[in-house]
């Protein structure tokens, strides 16, 4: 028996030395794995609205791997998240209407968050540029500059409200994830920005139509919706993106029950995600199904009313207007006009407190009561006109008249 000890030594030497070897040579596949986890916990938390724990993660994800131009992304999109939660603009309805301007003025974001955005996608550019230059063939370096650039331009139109400066920024994004479908086919996670840029343009006028031909830009509201939904059904990281983008534009398709699949899906994965019950709601009475609505409303104001996390300014208001506008639709007046008038107080949005007055003016037209909803529809045009919201202003005066 003696004898089987020194073979023993040997082998467990010869163990201990493989494990060494393989924590030196892979020590960049650990961490990746590491930081990939920390993204993933990120994202669940965020997507359930709990922003500034996926921040604190995704710091530590940082900590851990600085060099990984991922890790830098996920904590700017999440900083840029949660400046839009702050604005309130985070509903279907900021992106189902009209720009006419190329600039729009907008609240300045919260001076640290803003400063903390810029350094973080600034790095992730810096250090995917790096490794694209590195492996000018490498699918995932071209992504990862793709994305970061693609998000640098989501802030500079949606956070700094200037719109067309956004889509020339965006420019460079999209070549460089078409690239990526171009060196490697089955990256449908480079299809939700390309996706997303060519519907897009396919939907504004020919003159602006062409200026995006010109400048680089793909359209085809076919082949956008596609890659869009092509990201929606795959494994891939941005898949919640691509399903939350699918909402807005099902929306816009007017495609509500396949808007509505969508919803009941992030309800499932997302079950403290108030947001998500508000937007399968307003989906609902554009659908036509005001019942539907009613009770998913319902549902999202009892959440409220246990909430012990920030709401967004005019939250509540948003909530009981939509409430309201259902109620309407099922010959609940009483009812209607009772959340109705909790949305047209001050701290309600704008646009909301205009759109309420749209709903109320109905019902005064309902009731018999023309003078009432000739004041109503007055106070609507005032209120959206000044937010502005030009849809709301549409309706507004078609009642007047």
């Amino acid at each position: 028996m003696p004898r089987e000890r020194p073979t023993t030594k040997i082998v467990s030497t010869g163990l201990l030395s493989a494990v060494v070897f393989l924590a030196v040579l892979f020590p960049s596949s650990v961490k990746a794995e590491r930081t990939a986890d920390l993204r993933r916990q990120a994202s669940d938390l965020a997507y359930n609205l709990d922003h500034d724990e996926a921040i604190r993660v995704l710091r530590q994800a940082i900590a851990a791997d600085p060099s990984d131009p991922a890790n830098h992304r996920a904590l700017a999109s999440t900083i840029w998240m949660n400046i839009l939660f702050r604005r309130g603009a985070v509903t279907v309805d900021h992106y189902l209407g009209s720009f006419s301007r190329s600039n729009v003025e907008v609240k300045k974001p919260p001076a640290d968050l803003d400063e903390e955005f810029k350094r973080e996608v600034a790095r992730a550019i810096e250090l995917s540029e790096q490794r694209v230059s590195a492996a000018p063939k490498d699918a995932q370096a071209h992504y990862d500059l793709g994305t970061a650039l693609g998000l640098r331009a989501s802030y500079i139109a949606s956070v700094e409200g200037r719109l067309m400066a956004g889509v020339k920024a965006a420019r460079r994004s999209y070549d460089e994830l078409e690239r990526v479908m171009a060196l490697d086919a089955s990256r449908h996670d480079a299809g939700l920005v390309v996706g997303t840029y060519r519907y897009l343009i396919s939907t504004l006028s020919l003159p602006m139509r062409w200026m995006a031909y010109v400048a680089g830009f793909g359209g085809g509201k076919e082949r956008g919706l596609h890659l869009v939904e092509q990201t929606a059904a795959s494994p891939v990281e941005n898949r919640t993106d691509a399903m939350f983008a699918l909402v807005l534009l099902y929306n816009r398709e007017r495609r509500y029950g396949d808007a509505l699949r969508v919803l009941g899906e992030l309800r499932q994965r997302y079950p403290r995600n108030r947001l998500v019950l508000l937007e399968a709601g307003a989906t609902a009475i554009r659908g036509g199904r005001a019942a539907e609505a009613d009770a998913l409303l319902t549902e999202g104001l009892a959440m409220i009313g246990r909430e012990t996390r920030p709401l967004f300014p005019g939250e509540r208001g948003l909530w009981h207007y939509k409430r309201g506008a259902a109620r309407l639709r099922l010959t609940r007046q009483d009812d209607a006009a009772a959340d109705l008038r909790v949305a047209i107080q001050p701290e309600s949005a704008g646009w909301v407190q205009g759109r309420a007055r749209v709903e109320l003016a109905t019902l005064a037209l309902q009731q018999g009561k023309p003078d009432e909803a000739r004041r109503e529809a007055r106070l609507a045009i005032a209120a959206c006109e000044n937010d502005p919201d030009p849809l709301c202003v549409e309706q507004a005066k078609r009642l007047l008249k």
